[in-house]
């Protein structure tokens, strides 16, 4: 059966409805009995204060689950091509490490292990969002996920690691820690923030960019050299940044503002979605006769 004749197939997306950004998915392996969901080995969640964030700029916000073969779901009936098909862009949401074995090598320490399941289904996600040419922004472990879909390597541990780094993680403050950041000149993070050479943001992470994934290029850096923030020079619109702009609205006057960033983003998304073709031209092979 034709797919449009479906019964409550929904028709083509008006260009003047809200944005639809998609955000991939945290993910709890063996979640403990004490959350209430007995015998249940994953689950998929989103945190609460990117949404709004996105959402505080009028897009609906998303989260895209996994599709797994072993799952009940029969891969053949929904793939990553019909989610990105329908949304406008992607937004890699922080969390667990990324696995060195994602970048070719083996953790150092246990605890060092991340989760590669979340890799591969985030690096299919950020490479269909970039093959059907929609903008893909990356949070802390977003912007290091697109380094390595890229072909980067992760320094597995900055304190350990990396001799003379600022500390860039802790525990007890949290998302309190900041630290000040510098912005490469020319670049188009610093056409966004006109006049903004050096800036305070949030640090809650102990890996880090250590070799540059192939087209992208630096755009932010810590006082120690760590890399704050990349943007890929190829076809389409993909960008992380290594802290939270989530984290830095209202309460945090001396933090650098996060909107520029989004917006610069939803616009990359209006864009795309403006160079569709026009719904009678896109839908006209399938009108009757």
């Amino acid at each position: 059966m034709n797919r449009a004749a479906l019964p409550g197939t929904p028709g083509p997306r008006r260009r003047d409805a809200p944005l639809k950004v998609g955000l991939s998915a945290r993910i709890m392996h063996d979640p403990p009995q004490e959350l209430g969901f007995r015998n249940k080995k994953v689950l998929q969640y989103l945190e609460q204060s990117i949404a709004h964030w996105i959402m505080g700029q009028g897009a609906l916000v998303f989260m895209v689950p996994t599709i797994e073969a072993g799952s009940r779901l029969q891969r053949a009936r929904v793939t990553m091509r019909d989610y990105v098909r329908e949304l406008d862009g992607l937004v890699l949401q922080g969390g667990a490490d990324v696995s060195p074995k994602s970048y070719g090598e083996e953790p150092l320490r246990p605890e060092w292990s991340g989760d590669r399941v979340r890799d591969l289904y985030e690096i299919d996600l950020l490479w269909e969002f970039v093959i059907q040419q929609k903008p893909v922004l990356g949070i802390c472990r977003g912007a290091q996920l697109i380094n390595v879909a890229f072909g980067g390597t992760l320094v597995q541990d900055i304190p350990t690691l990396a001799g003379g780094a600022i500390r860039h993680f802790d525990r007890d403050v949290y998302d309190d820690l900041s630290h000040e950041i510098s912005i490469e000149p020319g670049s188009r993070l610093a056409r966004l923030f006109p006049g903004v050479e050096r800036a305070n943001v949030t640090s809650i992470h102990h890996q880090a960019v250590k070799s540059i994934g192939n087209g992208l290029i630096v755009e932010a850096h810590a006082a120690d050299g760590i890399i704050e923030a990349i943007r890929w020079t190829g076809s389409s619109h993909v960008v992380g940044l290594q802290w939270h702009p989530e984290f830095q609205q209202g309460a945090h006057p001396h933090l650098l503002d996060g909107a520029p960033v989004l917006l610069e983003f939803l616009e990359k998304a209006h864009e795309r979605r403006s160079a569709e073709p026009a719904p009678e031209a896109k839908f006209a092979g399938r009108r009757p006769a």
